[in-house]
């Protein structure tokens, strides 16, 4: 079944970075964008649904490129609450995700990706990392299913660990790594099952060491970089979200934490790294010059105290800045909506109204994250992925944006998403999800939750 959508106030069209108003319809054929313009008839050769989009503009579906699902069953824990990220990080997440049952682990990557959805996303990359010695196959099958039962568009950033390091979470709770051959057997399965390499694939395998400077031997660092350049998978790591990560580059290797990378062998164009908060000019050269990508994570960087990432410098330098929403734990509204504003806003105010447009940061949500993952989506364009979404621009406290195109980003949330299609399929649908009973999940989840804190308390 194809779709016509229909007299939309503005779609979101990027021109050589400019964004165009004139268009009113789309249409939608086997999951790709057939056709855009103004007037559209409904066709009369197939069966083809109409989609009525008075009061909505439609944006590209956004693509976040830095998650971690785990985490939504960890918002708010008390102990985290006002520590930094090593500290924060021995409190929340290593304290309870090594415990994380698979059903819970299921319900927690439903939530994390309905929170996605209703902000405008169509796309997670998801750094799940929750791997050690004795880790069960069925913890990790537990999100890939939540992915598809969501319909979401779907990269798997597999993160490990092969050394415990300078990791202060690991350490403190003395969490057993797993072997290097473990990971790379593990990922062999991973990728021979579930990964697809075409542009509008809805499953895709990284390789992601959770972090590039404590998880893992530089030797390991080789192996990983080298297994995913044979088999052209992406990589992804943290990399300088706190000024540890540089301190201890410097005292165990005499070099940067960015020249450390690169002795690594990762950097590249198929490289992205969450946060870089601390990256100084000498860095950014480095990351630029290599064509390294990046994650931008706002909300988690600032709940943390982490700080803000130079993210308009990154993308003025020539790299592809994209957006990630972190994990729950440290950003609890779960929005990527709420991370677009946040960036348009804290990068406004570092450098500027007239530098840092709206438009900049939809392009970072959208296209460049598309473009870091290897999809075509992100784009509002023929021949891209039907990944849409409509917002509801006729509600009180948006009704008077005199650019009612932009008015998801400069208001932010709550926004309401009328329509949203996954490679063009409707996956909310009047403002209703037609994947999930959210009654059901809240249910299942507090009974879930309540069995497995009764274990860990």
């Amino acid at each position: 079944m194809g779709y016509l959508i229909k007299n939309a106030d503005s779609v979101y069209l990027t021109n050589q970075g400019k964004t165009g108003h004139l268009s009113t319809d789309i249409r939608i054929r086997e999951g790709i964008i057939s056709e855009i313009g103004t007037n559209l008839r409904p066709s009369v050769n197939e069966t083809e649904s109409v989609i009525d989009a008075s009061n909505c503009v439609i944006y590209p579906g956004f693509v976040n490129t830095h998650h971690h699902l785990a985490q939504s069953v960890l918002k708010g824990v008390p102990e985290g609450l006002n520590k930094g990220l090593g500290e924060w990080l021995a409190a929340v997440p290593y304290r309870f995700w090594p415990k994380i049952p698979p059903n819970l682990m299921y319900l927690s990557a439903k939530l994390g990706l309905y929170e996605l959805i209703r902000s405008g996303t169509t796309t997670c990359a998801d750094h799940h990392y929750l791997y050690h010695e004795n880790t069960s196959d069925e913890l990790e099958q537990a999100v890939w299913q939540a992915a598809e039962d969501m319909g979401v568009r779907f990269s798997l950033c597999r993160g490990s660990a092969t050394a415990t390091g300078n990791h202060k979470g690991m350490k403190s709770l003395n969490i057993q790594p797993e072997s290097l051959d473990r990971v790379l057997d593990k990922m062999t399965i991973t990728r021979s099952q579930q990964h697809d390499s075409s542009p509008y694939s809805m499953k895709k395998l990284c390789v992601a060491p959770t972090s590039l400077i404590h998880s893992a031997p530089q030797n390991d660092l080789i192996e990983l970089s080298r297994f995913a350049r044979k088999h052209k998978l992406k990589m992804h790591s943290h990399l300088l979200e706190v000024e540890f990560d540089q301190a201890q580059a410097k005292l165990n290797h005499q070099i940067s934490a960015v020249e450390y990378a690169a002795n690594s062998e990762w950097l590249g164009e198929d490289v992205w790294f969450a946060h870089l908060v601390k990256a100084d000019q000498a860095a950014i050269s480095i990351l630029a010059e290599t064509k390294t990508g990046m994650s931008h994570c706002p909300t988690s960087n600032c709940r943390l105290g982490s700080g803000i990432s130079p993210a308009y410098q990154m993308d003025e330098k020539g790299m592809t800045v994209s957006m990630g929403v972190d994990g729950s734990a440290s950003s609890e509204s779960g929005s990527m909506l709420q991370e677009l504003n946040l960036a348009w806003l804290l990068q406004r105010s570092q450098n500027g109204a007239e530098r840092v447009t709206v438009d900049k940061v939809v392009q970072w949500g959208s296209e460049n994250g598309a473009k870091i993952l290897g999809l075509k989506t992100g784009k509002i364009e023929i021949g891209y992925a039907a990944d849409l979404v409509l917002y509801r621009v006729d509600e009180p406290r948006v009704c008077t944006v005199h650019e009612r195109l932009l008015a998801p980003v400069m208001c932010g949330e709550p926004m309401k998403v009328y329509h949203s299609f996954i490679n063009g399929k409707p996956i909310i649908t009047k403002g209703e999800f037609t994947q999930l009973d959210t009654e059901k999940l809240c249910s299942d989840l507090q009974q879930e939750m309540t069995k497995f804190l009764a274990q860990i308390i």
